[in-house]
C-alpha cells in the first residue's frame, strides 16, 4: 500500500490530534514538527498523547511517519551561539522524535550567510558530527533534505549533500529527504527527464538513503531558486509528474508527505487539498469520493473544453503571466486555482450547496485529466 499523507497539526492533544487529522484526510502516514517550527518552546512528552495517538493509527493503518526539524536550527552559521543552539536543539529533537517512535527526522541543512558553500558545508557536517556523537544512542536518522537553492542554503545540488554526507563520520545515520519542488526549482528536470534525475542522484548519492519524499508543485519555472510550493496540478511540475513520482519503482516503500498550501478566498474558509490529492495519487478517488464527484469532475471537463481551457496551459499561462507582466499581475493578482474557481462559479457549473473546499476538490481532480475518468 501506498504510504501517502501530509504535515498535520501537533498541537492541543499532540499524536492523539495528528493522528486524527490524518485520518480525515484518508492518510496512510504523517509528518509532524514536535512544536511550533519558529521556537525551541516544547511540552512536555507525558503531555503529548503518544499511546492515544498510536491506537488511532494501529487502528486506521498508519505506520511509518515522519517529525520535520525546526526552521530555526541552522547548522551552517559561522555564529557560535546560533550554532551552539542548532547542536543542542537539533539533539533535544532527535531524542523528543525517538520518544514519539518515529525513525527520520527530516532538516533543513542549513544556510552559509555570509560565508561561502565550502564553508556552509564544513560547518554543517561539523554540526552533525557533534549531534550524532551526542545521540549514538539514539535511533534516529536525520534526512537532508534537498533545497530549492534560495538565499545561501546548503543542499541545493545532490554534490552538496553528497558532500555533507562524505564529511560526517557517523553517516549512516544520514538519510535524505526527496523536496520534489525543491529539486524543480533547483533546477532538476523532474517533468522531462525524471529517470534521469533518480539515476544522477543514485550515482552522486545513492537511493538507498532516500527515506522520505515530500510532494509538492511549484509556482515556479525550474530552476527558479525560489521554493513557492503549489497544490498538485496547479504549478510548474504537474499532476502527471508527481504520480509518476509516487508511483516510481525505486521510491517504492517511501513515506510521500504533501506539503501544498491550504486554498480559499478568505482565511476562514482556507483549507488543505490533501484528502483529495492523497486519494487521486493513491488512486482511490471513486471510493473516497463517489460517482457524483466524478459527476461533476466530468461537468468540468465538459464546461473547461468548451472554453478552450487545457489545465496545463492554463495554468503556467497564468504563472507565467503573473510573474513577467507587473501591469497584468496588479490588475489581476489572482492564482491559477482562485481564477478557475471565480470561472467555475460565476458559471454555475457545479451545484450551488457545494462549499468552496468541494469545488477545490474538484478542480483538483481536474488537473489529474480525463484519465481519472476513464479509469473510474
Amino acid at each position: 500500500m501506498l504510504k501517502i499523507g501530509s504535515h498535520v497539526s501537533f498541537s492541543d492533544k499532540g499524536l492523539l490530534t495528528a493522528a486524527q487529522e490524518a485520518v480525515s484526510y484518508g492518510s496512510s502516514s504523517f509528518m509532524i514538527y514536535t512544536g511550533a517550527p519558529q521556537n525551541t518552546r516544547r511540552k512536555p512528552i507525558e503531555s503529548l498523547y503518544i499511546e492515544e495517538g498510536k491506537e488511532v493509527m494501529k487502528a486506521h493503518g498508519i505506520g511509518e511517519i515522519v517529525v520535520h526539524a525546526p526552521y530555526i536550527i541552522n547548522l551552517g552559521s559561522y555564529k557560535e551561539d546560533t550554532f551552539e543552539l542548532a547542536v543542542r536543539f537539533l539533539q533535544e529533537e532527535m531524542r523528543r522524535t525517538e520518544q514519539i517512535g518515529v525513525k527520520n527526522i527530516v532538516l533543513h541543512p542549513g544556510a552559509y550567510t555570509d560565508k561561502d558553500a565550502e564553508y556552509g558545508i564544513a560547518r554543517i557536517a561539523e554540526g552533525l558530527n557533534e549531534v550524532l556523537e551526542a545521540t549514538k544512542d539514539c535511533d534516529v536518522n536525520i534526512a537532508l533534505e534537498t533545497m530549492a537553492g534560495k538565499g545561501t542554503e546548503v543542499g541545493r545540488s545532490f554534490e552538496e549533500l553528497a558532500a555533507i554526507i562524505e564529511k560526517v563520520s557517523r553517516n549512516d545515520r544520514l538519510t535524505i529527504c526527496m523536496d520534489t519542488c525543491h529539486m524543480h526549482d533547483a533546477g532538476y528536470d523532474l517533468v522531462g527527464d525524471l529517470d534521469g534525475v533518480l539515476a544522477s542522484f543514485d550515482k552522486i548519492v545513492g537511493l538507498d538513503r532516500v527515506a522520505v519524499v515530500h510532494i509538492n508543485d511549484s509556482k515556479n519555472p525550474s530552476g527558479a531558486k525560489k521554493d513557492r510550493h503549489a497544490p498538485i496540478g496547479a504549478g510548474y511540475i504537474g499532476h502527471d509528474t508527481i504520480k509518476r513520482i509516487v508511483n516510481h519503482e525505486l521510491l517504492a516503500g517511501k513515506p510521500f508527505i504533501l506539503e501544498t498550501p491550504w486554498i480559499g478566498k478568505e482565511d476562514k474558509t482556507t483549507r488543505p487539498m490533501y484528502e483529495a490529492e492523497i486519494a487521486l495519487l493513491r488512486g482511490d478517488a471513486m471510493e473516497r469520493f463517489g460517482e457524483t464527484f466524478f459527476d461533476h469532475v466530468e461537468r468540468l471537463h465538459y464546461f473547461f473544453e468548451k472554453e478552450e481551457i487545457d489545465y496545463r496551459t492554463y495554468v503556467l499561462s497564468v504563472w507565467d503571466t503573473l510573474k513577467n507582466d507587473a501591469k497584468a499581475k496588479k490588475a489581476d493578482p489572482r492564482e491559477p486555482m482562485d481564477r478557475l474557481y471565480d470561472l467555475v462559479m460565476e458559471n454555475r457549473v457545479l451545484p450551488e450547496e457545494l462549499s468552496e473546499e468541494a469545488v477545490n476538490q474538484r478542480l483538483t481532480a481536474w488537473f489529474a485529466g480525463k484519465e481519472l475518468l476513464v479509469n473510474a
